[in-house]
């Protein structure tokens, strides 16, 4: 039995504490277990390696605007292996380095083995029992396989697999209607694949303002060539005679099916907890109906000094949620200060094309919260501003919801161009006091700027019945 003042299980956002952990104490203990490559999923197999795949197909759609401007331009390829590589390149680099200081520290014991909760507090590690009195269990999370009929049968990739590929599929299936079948879906789209994704929910990309969904439907449907399906549920998937792959899909509203054959399907239904293989019930630990470790608003779970958070505890699976939580395990483990979590000011963004970022409340969770007549809803379109014009860009808005009486921020919602940039304007006012937009309202925009539409958002505020209406007439 080996005892340490700190297990860690997971090696993404917990490095936050693990380090001023060490520099405040140059003699404590930890074990850092992970039985994947470390670095945790972002880097990985999530936001790094993705961005610097669609940063290169963001370029794609760019130079192929550049006609509507008069500048004639040919791509000649679009480079997919070198795309690739870099992407590999700069992971690999990146993993190395942390697996070489986690194995060389002194402090630290790495065991980059599957963990198994045995008592409380009490760990099985490869041929170790190790034990601890404060854990933290950052353990990430996995895809969800759907249950599709064949599915078990046939090469498929995921999220993660997608990421060892070498050679560009002629066409490819998206099962799933979400932000991963919507980034990759640009992706594989600008390299030049066919692109056919299919959802089972009637709205694409459900998490997202209708509205806005509506839009990225539209955009990638009529623009960019996607085959975009919708309310369909895939009930089976199997190979064809010459070694293609068939997907067979249901309308979940007639019943009727349809056929979609591709040269590779890719699995994008989502992510499902990881904690099972952690066995936390041995550890009195407790789990929610879907595998979640269940935390208090401290974010500590069932059992005292034991933590749960990133995608482990499945509240919101974003990289920055992760490093925002392991600030107030900080506070609340080591610096015993009671901090309660705050999700009043989530953000995201799909980096998709076109891109899309929202933060806070949805409307209909505005008008649940506050009432219909204590919402008032901001609208602005790109095309109505002069760097709008400027960039000839179409139907691309900013949605703004606030409290009527004392313009506090509820949420935002951006679809268009740098909409991940824009939204920053508007994050920092909801950690004010406050939370109030006047400083927007009352502030001054370099003119002719992209930022001018998220002012003008704020002035065009408005009753939702009002919105509703003028969004029927927008239409």
């Amino acid at each position: 039995m080996k005892d340490y003042d700190l297990i860690v299980i997971g090696t993404g956002s917990a490095m936050n504490i693990v380090e001023p952990m060490i520099n405040a104490d140059p003699d404590i203990k930890i074990a850092v277990i992970d039985k994947d490559e470390p670095g945790g999923i972002c880097l990985t197999r999530g936001c790094i390696p993705s961005k610097l795949l669609f940063y290169p197909a963001e370029l794609i759609r760019e130079i192929g605007t550049a006609s509507k401007f008069g500048i004639d331009v040919e791509i000649k390829n679009t480079g997919f292996k070198a795309v690739m590589d870099r992407m590999r390149t700069h992971i690999s680099k990146d993993i190395d380095m942390i697996r070489e200081g986690l194995s060389s520290n002194e402090n630290v014991d790495y065991y980059p083995e599957v963990a198994e909760f045995v008592a409380p507090y009490t760990l099985k590690v490869e041929n170790e029992t190790i034990r601890s009195k404060m854990i933290f269990l950052c353990t990430g999370s996995k895809t969800i396989l759907p249950p599709v009929k064949g599915l078990d049968e046939i090469q498929y990739l995921t999220s993660d697999t997608v990421l060892d590929m070498t050679e560009l599929p002629g066409n490819i299936a998206i099962i799933g209607g979400g932000y991963i079948a919507a980034e990759y879906g640009h992706f594989f789209s600008a390299m030049g694949s066919n692109v056919t994704i299919i959802g089972r929910n009637p709205q694409f990309i459900p998490e997202e303002e209708p509205e806005v969904s509506a839009l990225a439907k539209k955009v990638m449907s009529e623009y960019l060539n996607f085959n975009l399906i919708t309310d369909h549920e895939v009930i089976e998937v199997q190979m064809t005679n010459d070694g293609k792959k068939k997907v067979v899909a249901k309308d979940r509203s007639n019943g009727e099916e349809i056929e979609v054959v591709a040269e590779e399907i890719l699995v994008a239904t989502g992510r499902g907890s990881n904690s099972d293989i952690l066995h936390p019930e041995k550890g009195d630990i407790e789990t929610d109906s879907k595998g979640w470790i269940v935390t208090n608003e401290y974010l500590e779970t069932s059992q005292p000094n034991i933590w749960a958070f990133g995608d482990a505890n499945g509240k919101y699976l974003f990289k920055h949620v992760a490093n925002y939580e392991s600030t107030i395990v900080y506070y609340n483990a080591i610096l015993k200060k009671n901090v309660k979590v705050d999700y009043h000011a989530v953000p995201h963004a799909v980096f998709s094309y076109p891109e899309i970022a929202s933060v806070g409340l949805r409307e209909r969770e505005a008008i649940g919260k506050y009432g219909e007549e204590n919402v008032l809803i901001g609208f602005q379109r790109y095309e109505d501003t002069a760097k709008g014009q400027a960039m000839d860009v179409k139907d691309y808005f900013v949605k703004v919801i606030v409290e009527a009486d004392t313009y506090k921020i509820l949420g935002a919602h951006i679809i268009g161009p740098h909409a991940s940039v824009l939204i920053h304007q508007i994050i920092p006012l909801m950690y004010t006091p406050l939370q109030s937009a006047e400083p927007i309202m009352d502030g001054m925009d370099i003119h002719p700027s992209l930022n001018e539409v998220v002012t003008r958002a704020f002035y065009s505020l408005m009753p939702v019945a009002h919105y509703h209406h003028s969004l029927e007439h927008f239409h």
